[in-house]
């Protein structure tokens, strides 16, 4: 065993011999020993800390680098408890000069020459023009707070400004929780319309005896409690936009009001005897089968095709699953501007449960799991247990999840993919949002027979 005073001398010893090479590289890099007292600074950790090499020699490590994951959640500490080095872990720090930016760490321990432990090394980079450049990629994927790389959301995010300017009517379609109201509120905020009102009306959750009266509104006296007159919806939403939700469950009757207000842009309150105008522009949302419906006479047909002047389809997330970690990021940063955390992200084994769930409850389900994480998790990266349990289907195997790689998940997302397209390349390429070469290349490189 060496003495502490042995254990200076090794690491010294050691720095001595490496100090050139450490002065050459753009990584962050410093030493601690194992009172946790910095012991090697070079040019790179004081450029990216703002702290010089004589404020930092000498003083304890959580001084210096202030990091986000100090004290219970430090990351060098973990290395050093278990011999394994830790690589890539994105965290937060905070500057000299007080200001917060976020880096990429790398962990291993320092050995002497019978190989005992005596310290620790940490490399680290700065990651703003990461930061930047993400930001400048999102623009060109995302529509308003929407972000995809998938390829028919792309196309849609094209054509999106040119609907958005148009007074058409805009029908959405797509399973519970993919986003449609989002979608609705981001065309509303591009169009000509922006500073009218934008009225949402979920038709699924009202029964008959009331959608009528809250779509058009009605006059005093027009049933037993109608003691004044009520402003319905639809003048609420004069001079903006109103967003029908679930429209497929609306009944006949209210099919054969609504068809008169897109033929007249009228309607009539009721009780009342005369018509009123309305120049709100009309987005209408319903994840059921509307032509199945038409065809099983239990939708207008002349509606449907009313509403169904322009159509975005949006896909469930299990199709979209290249979008998964774009929305984790998103959601990341919306809940750490919410709760005041410096959350930099999810472990590796979180990310993969994340990819290999079905998300039956699509982007909303996605959200409320990155909620429910920042409940649990104080700081620190996002790990597995932080989940809700729904998504952690390996719950016996958490550490075999853990080490899964990038790799392996895109590889397992590839052979699922393929499984559902029946092998056919071209349908899995489309359904992956990548092109049919990249795809071939990818079962190359996977080795998937």
């Amino acid at each position: 065993m060496h003495t502490p005073k042995q254990r200076i001398s090794a690491v010294q010893s050691i720095l001595k011999n490496y100090q050139v090479i450490l002065e050459s590289i753009v990584e962050g890099v410093f030493t601690v020993n194992l009172e946790w007292k910095i012991m090697s600074f070079n040019r790179a950790a004081e450029k990216i800390t703002g702290f010089t090499r004589k404020q930092a020699i000498g003083k304890q490590c959580y001084d210096i680098f202030r990091t986000n994951v100090c004290g219970n959640g430090c990351i060098l500490r973990q290395t050093l408890d278990t011999g394994n080095p830790i690589s890539n872990m994105p965290i937060y720090i905070q500057r000299a000069d007080g200001k917060t930016i976020p880096i990429s760490v790398n962990t291993a321990v320092l050995r002497a020459s019978d190989n005992s432990i005596i310290g620790g090394v940490e490399t680290f980079y700065d990651l703003t023009a990461f930061s930047e450049l993400k930001k400048a990629y999102l623009k060109t994927h995302s529509f308003e707070d929407i972000v995809s790389k998938n390829r028919r959301m792309l196309h849609y995010f094209e054509i999106l400004p040119q609907i958005a300017e148009s007074a058409s009517t805009v029908l959405i379609d797509g399973a519970t929780g993919t986003g449609k109201e989002f979608l609705a509120r981001a065309i509303h905020n591009h169009s000509p319309r922006s500073k009218g009102p934008f009225v949402a009306v979920n038709c699924g959750a009202l029964p008959d005896t009331l959608i009528e009266s809250e779509l058009f509104g009605y006059k005093k006296g027009a049933f037993t409690d109608a003691k004044k007159d009520k402003v319905g919806r639809f003048a609420l939403a004069q001079d903006g936009t109103i967003f029908l939700d679930e429209i497929g469950d609306v009944s006949p009757a209210v099919q054969v009001r609504l068809l008169r207000v897109l033929q007249e842009r009228s309607y009539e309150p009721l009780g009342s005897t005369q018509s009123v105008e309305t120049n709100a522009r009309i987005i209408a949302a319903t994840h059921r089968d509307l032509e199945q419906r038409v065809q099983e006479n239990l939708f207008r047909e002349d509606l449907f095709y009313r509403i169904n002047v322009m159509r975005i389809s949006l896909p469930p997330l299990c199709q979209r699953q290249e979008d998964i970690p774009l929305l984790v990021d998103y959601f990341v940063e919306h809940f750490n501007r919410l709760n005041g955390k410096q959350i930099p992200g999810l472990t590796q084994g979180a990310m993969t449960a994340l990819m290999m769930y079905d998300w039956p409850g699509n982007i909303r389900e996605l959200e409320n799991a990155i909620e429910h994480a920042f409940v649990l998790c104080p700081e620190g990266l996002i790990h597995l247990h932080h989940l809700p349990e729904r998504i952690q289907p390996f719950s016996k195997t958490d550490q075999l999840q853990e080490g899964l790689t990038l790799k392996d998940v895109e590889k397992s997302a590839i052979i699922q993919a393929l499984k559902r397209n029946q092998w056919k390349k071209v349908a899995t390429a489309k359904e992956l949002g990548i092109d049919k070469n990249t795809l071939r290349r990818k079962i190359l490189r996977y080795e998937i027979e």
